[in-house]
């Protein structure tokens, strides 16, 4: 297994990070061409600064000591006071990536133990993230990981103009 930091991520670290996020968004380009717009970044400069500083959110990075080997966005969400289901703190999981050139390193596995370790250490009930349908590898990844389906998002293309 590869040596790694897995630490918060700083300011310093947002030209590794939107690297990393255009590795990501041009997997969805691929996979989505009529939704995602390729070799863009979900986040700009301004928004990672907010992020980086947002209590409610904890971004991990992977470090190697030269580059991020990968990161991973965390958020908190509470439902509470619902009528028929029960209060519950999670750890969403907004994004997760790991380098192109270190993929099948088990830098994805290390920064999910480590977001359990924290979600664990908050109290939470559960981890959830999103994936998409297209994405077989990382769905097989995160099942792999001990993840489930909780429900699922469905969609039917009307061919609409986009904005």
């Amino acid at each position: 297994m590869m040596k790694l930091t897995i630490r918060k991520a700083e300011e310093r670290d947002i030209p590794e990070l939107k690297r990393l996020l255009m590795q990501v968004l041009n997997i969805h380009a691929e996979g989505r061409p009529d939704l995602f717009i390729p070799n863009t970044t979900k986040y700009t400069d301004e928004e990672l600064r907010e992020l980086i500083h947002d209590p409610d959110i904890c971004i991990f990075t992977a470090d190697t000591g030269d580059q991020l080997a990968g990161y991973i966005f965390c958020m908190l969400k509470q439902r509470l006071h619902n009528n028929n289901m029960h209060d519950i703190t999670t750890l969403f999981i907004d994004d997760l990536c790991v380098d192109e050139s270190m993929r099948r390193s088990h830098v994805g596995a290390q920064l999910l133990e480590y977001a359990e370790e924290y979600a664990r250490s908050l109290g939470c009930y559960n981890i959830t993230l999103n994936v998409w349908a297209f994405n077989e590898h990382a769905y097989r990844f995160y099942e792999k990981m001990g993840m489930r389906p909780q429900e699922t998002v469905m969609e039917k293309i009307l061919g609409g103009e986009k904005k």
